[in-house]
């Protein structure tokens, strides 16, 4: 993949699958400890300790649509070739967990890409779920559907004037974190 709101993606439609009704995700960058980190977490089913075991083989899946899963092996490459590492934590009924940490500097750390559209797309595409977003860079952003259905009352956030609403407060809060330019 890409970029890492690709990976992001990837992994929240998983813990979607997963019959996650909040997905947690943290994206803290660190320059003094050279590090970039990404945080996923759902209250999913989580996974057994067999499978866990295997995740990061691309030729495991609990799809049945295909016999290959190459999100959280590609994760995995992505955050070793920085000199990183991926950390997956899981327990069946409570959900799963996946750290992964890239060195900030390194120059085969993936770019963010366009954090704001995947988190809003994840958003629009399930409504049903609920997402928290917490940034921290230069500054801290936090993004929590719950609030934001909580002050919508009845209005759906796949309503037109709040998908617009969640967009432009997603760029916003991102930019501001992380600036005008790609870390």
């Amino acid at each position: 993949m890409r970029d890492i709101s690709l990976h992001i993606l990837d992994i929240a439609e998983n813990s979607i699958r997963a019959g996650s009704s909040l997905v947690r995700i943290g994206l803290h960058a660190d320059k003094e400890r050279d590090e970039l980190k990404l945080v996923i977490g759902d209250n999913g089913c989580g996974m057994s300790k067999e499978l866990l075991s295997r995740v990061k083989s691309p030729f495991t899946t609990s799809r049945t649509t295909r016999k290959v899963g190459l999100g959280i092996p590609l994760l995995a490459a992505n955050c070793e070739a920085t000199g990183g590492r991926l950390d997956i934590e899981s327990e069946i009924g409570k959900g799963t967990t996946l750290t992964a940490v890239f060195q900030f500097s390194h120059i085969d750390r993936p770019p963010l890409g366009d954090i704001a559209e995947t988190l809003a797309t994840l958003t629009i595409m399930n409504p049903s779920v609920d997402f928290v977003f917490s940034a921290k860079y230069n500054e801290a952003f936090d993004y929590d559907t719950r609030q934001i259905k909580a002050a919508l009352g009845d209005v759906p956030v796949t309503q037109p004037d709040v998908m617009t609403f969640i967009r432009e407060y997603l760029k916003e809060g991102i930019k501001q974190v992380f600036g005008g330019n790609e870390i």
